[in-house]
């Protein structure tokens, strides 16, 4: 049983979305419309020459939302490619996302007991 688990352990991604705030509420829908359990959104700061701007001399820098994923990998490309389409982030400006494999990860009990009951 225990071996397992650590099997399915292996068979995740994180799916990694960088947007302006405010956006990541609509990233996180699209992502549960297309199989994925949920996310976590975490606030960042973030600079590129296009958006560096000076205000009375200070640097601002436009906050971000950063969503991770996680999911199985047979979902990672229908939902990496539901949040390309229904966020556009395929236009200029509007945000980042990659996916990256998750060689271990624990604390998903839940996406681990729904897989097994699924075989």
């Amino acid at each position: 049983m225990n071996e397992t688990l650590n099997m399915k352990k292996k068979n995740h991604s994180v799916i990694v979305t960088i947007v302006k705030k405010g956006k990541a509420k609509k990233i996180c829908q699209v992502a549960k419309d297309a199989g994925a359990k949920g996310g976590t959104t975490l606030l960042a700061r973030g600079t590129s020459i296009k958006d560096f701007r000076k205000v009375f001399g200070i640097s601002i820098d436009e906050q971000r939302a950063v969503v991770l994923t996680i999911v199985k990998q047979e979902l990672e490309d229908k939902v990496f490619e539901e949040i390309l389409d229904k966020c556009e982030l395929n236009k200029p400006g509007t945000g980042i996302t990659f996916i990256v494999d998750l060689k271990k990860v624990d604390g998903i009990a839940h996406l681990l007991k729904e897989a097994s009951q699924n075989d």
